[in-house]
């Protein structure tokens, strides 16, 4: 599991950065990767890494505004010249489908695989057995929401010690046991799977918010996240102008790191106004001075995030 920052200015592309998207890259957990905005131009951005688009499985949209939503017909259209055959999920606030099948339709657009939308509301939105996705609604003067991805607990390691003092060899019997299986020897001893399991591995948390002022949404929503993706388009001297256009500073988004126990913090949606190095750093350690691992994103910067260890 690991974030690829596709794209981390805010609201118009400038020289150094492009306007917001992030990928998830899940290829070790499910072969997929899951995309969180889709901002113009997105599909170049994807040129210059080793992203495949038809590996792309979901698209999260945080909120409609263009800076957010307009690299999507593009990417979709391009998909099917890429070999995209699966079926793409795309989730997002009420306007979403319109916006998209209104593009595809006048464009003529065809595509080579079946693609579906889900209307995002407060609660989960996506589950199975390897993840959960909550959203919740943040603050940006209209419908703008958070993600919060969830990693299921793994199963615990086999316990093959235990297995080989009952003079078990390895084979297709590991497979089963390690799955919690109950399996028969030959002898009609049953063995449970779950007794040769160690404890099971925590699960890791990756919280994506939209644009938004300071809210205690986002709180609730980056609780003990092992990384947090939000927006600073503002250093904290401008706080009342980040008010006023319903966004977040360095300091208010370490803030909710702080306050939400998240482990790492990255910051992105950066204004455009801070180009030079100086300005970076300045912003960077305007976080740190509250929350130690704070770092800004810049465009392609990759961040592992590592399994949970006992």
């Amino acid at each position: 599991m690991n974030v690829m920052f596709l794209g981390t200015g805010a609201g118009i592309p400038a020289k150094a950065r492009n306007v917001t998207s992030i990928a998830l890259q899940l290829l070790e957990e499910r072969k997929a990767i899951w995309l969180f905005d889709c901002g113009e131009a997105t599909q170049h951005q994807i040129l210059h890494t080793s992203i495949k688009p038809r590996k792309i499985e979901k698209i999260f949209i945080t909120h409609l505004h263009g800076d957010h939503i307009y690299g999507l017909p593009g990417l979709i259209s391009s998909r099917s010249f890429q070999g995209g055959e699966d079926l793409l999920t795309i989730y997002g606030p009420e306007g979403l489908e319109e916006f998209i099948r209104t593009s595809l339709s006048i464009s003529q657009s065809r595509l080579t695989y079946p693609i579906e939308f889900v209307v995002v509301e407060e609660g989960t939105v996506f589950e199975d057995d390897q993840f959960q996705v909550i959203a919740k609604k943040l603050e940006h003067g209209i419908d703008s929401y958070g993600y919060r991805v969830i990693e299921k607990d793994l199963p615990g390691a086999l316990l093959v010690n235990k297995l080989k003092a009952l003079s078990i060899k390895p084979g297709p019997i590991y497979q089963r046991l390690k799955a919690g299986e109950k399996v028969k020897l030959e002898d009609g001893t049953i063995l449970d799977g779950n007794d040769f399991l160690g404890p099971k591995q925590k699960g890791r948390v990756v919280a994506v918010l939209g644009d938004t002022r300071y809210t205690d949404n986002s709180i609730e929503l980056c609780k003990e996240a092992d990384l947090l993706i939000h927006e600073a388009t503002l250093s904290e001297a401008d706080e009342q102008l980040a008010y006023d256009y319903f966004h977040s500073t360095t300091k208010q988004a370490a803030l909710i790191a702080k306050r939400s126990n998240a482990k790492q913090l990255i910051l992105t949606h950066i204004s455009s106004r801070y180009q030079t190095e100086e300005d970076v750093a300045t912003l960077k350690e305007e976080a740190q001075a509250i929350f130690p691992h704070s770092s800004i994103a810049s465009d392609f910067m990759q961040i592992e995030i590592p399994k949970h260890r006992d």
